[in-house]
């Protein structure tokens, strides 16, 4: 098996081409097998196709699939002539419990590259085997390969050209998790390597997991909310109503959830920058940086991607209610009622210069703080930051973080 395994994978003769991996697929160009008639397969099939390979899909029963939902150019046949025909890799696009239905192709996947597409049905929390460790049990004379399980069947239809999508990649035989790479590359993935065939673990429970980095984040904003709010219920709604008979309570759904979403906003941008602050006193007061950082705050640092996010959330959810405060009925009301005091004292005209001033400095502060934050959030994201140098990436979140917090104070 060991010297199939050195066999090149891309053994097309225009694979030298820069253009070769968009060609229509000849002859020449490697077959690759794909078990299982899906729509994981049938989207695979397509991405293969073009991107210049043969496709050979095997069914167990390729008379009920019919050849309509799959492209032109994938041969439909049993599992047996699809195995037959791929020269070297071939796809597991079934579901974990009907691998025990392969076994009757032991002979025919020995010294080939098996690929194990499958999800984990739930989170293991006490480990446990994972399907790409049961799949090279059941067939030790194929090389499993971990791959593909975390690309859904829409990425695959989005176009050859799409490389932003990562394919997480691994496996005990270096030579055919090489040959995968290379195949996730001419399918214009990015592949990563995360090692041996133990890491499947990770990759399988990978898209179950909900939000694996904001966790922490999240809760954070949310129990300064529940503080704030909170506060301003106590502040604002229950002492007025108990020490002179106010009745606030309609302010809760809209009015105090307006004046706690700034206060939560503002926090939430202080957690950002302050575990930094804290991490650069720490380094002086050890007289060095190579020393890691305890745990609570290496968990703070790289969270803060996610509070400045979250912060941003709420700024724009405080304009936008902002906004909401004059559609309000009792907005209606207090107006109606402040115009009939008015005439009823014979007050002709009650502008005060001083208040204009300041309602209109506050707002055109408020719009000039949420604008700064939202490039410092935009320029937060990888596909933007990337496209800016260490200097330009620096100046947004120094500067003008510095100028945020002035024009929200």
């Amino acid at each position: 098996m060991e010297s199939d395994m050195k066999t090149p994978l891309l053994s097309s003769p225009n694979s030298e081409s820069p253009d070769s991996a968009l060609s229509s697929p000849s002859l020449s160009s490697p077959v690759v097998g794909i078990i299982g008639s899906g729509d994981f397969s049938r989207s695979l099939s397509m991405r293969l196709l073009s991107c210049g390979f043969r496709v050979a899909v095997g069914s167990r029963d390729p008379a009920q699939v019919g050849k309509g939902p799959f492209p032109e150019g994938a041969e439909l046949q049993t599992q047996r002539e699809a195995v037959e025909a791929a020269e070297r890799v071939v796809f597991a696009a079934i579901y974990p419990e009907h691998y025990p239905t392969l076994l009757s192709l032991r002979e025919g996947l020995a010294g080939k590259v098996l690929v194990d597409v499958s999800n984990a049905e739930s989170l293991r929390r006490g480990g446990g085997q994972s399907n790409a460790e049961r799949l090279a049990e059941m067939f030790p004379k194929s090389a499993v390969v971990k791959g593909f399980n975390t690309v859904s069947a829409w990425a695959l239809q989005v176009g050859a050209h799409d490389g932003s999508r990562q394919v997480l990649v691994c496996g005990d035989c270096p030579a055919s998790k090489s040959s995968v790479i290379t195949l996730a590359r001419r399918l214009g993935f990015s592949p990563v390597d995360l090692g041996g065939l133990s890491a499947s673990r990770d990759i399988e429970e990978a898209p179950l997991l909900l939000f694996p980095s904001w966790g922490g984040a999240i809760l954070t904003t949310f129990l300064l909310f529940l503080f704030f709010y909170g506060y301003n219920f106590l502040r604002h709604v229950l002492l007025p109503y108990l020490d002179k008979g106010e009745n606030n309570f309609y302010q809760l759904p809209l009015v105090t959830v307006n004046e706690t979403l700034p206060s939560v906003a503002l926090v939430a941008l202080a957690l950002v920058y302050l575990p930094g602050v804290l991490a650069a006193v720490l380094q002086l007061l050890r007289g060095t940086k190579y020393r890691r950082f305890p745990v609570w705050l290496d968990r703070w640092l790289c969270s803060r991607k996610q509070l400045g996010l979250l912060s941003f959330m709420c700024a724009v959810l405080h304009a936008i209610y902002s906004m909401c405060l004059t559609l309000r009925r009792a907005a209606g009301y207090t107006m109606l009622n402040a115009a009939y005091r008015q005439v009823k004292a014979g007050v002709e005209n009650s502008w005060v210069e001083q208040q204009v001033w300041r309602s209109d400095l506050y707002l055109s502060s408020g719009v000039l703080g949420l604008g700064v934050l939202a490039l410092l959030a935009i320029t937060s994201l990888p596909s933007v930051g990337n496209a800016l140098t260490w200097r330009e990436f620096t100046f947004v979140q120094s500067w003008l973080h510095d100028s945020s917090w002035l024009c929200r104070a």
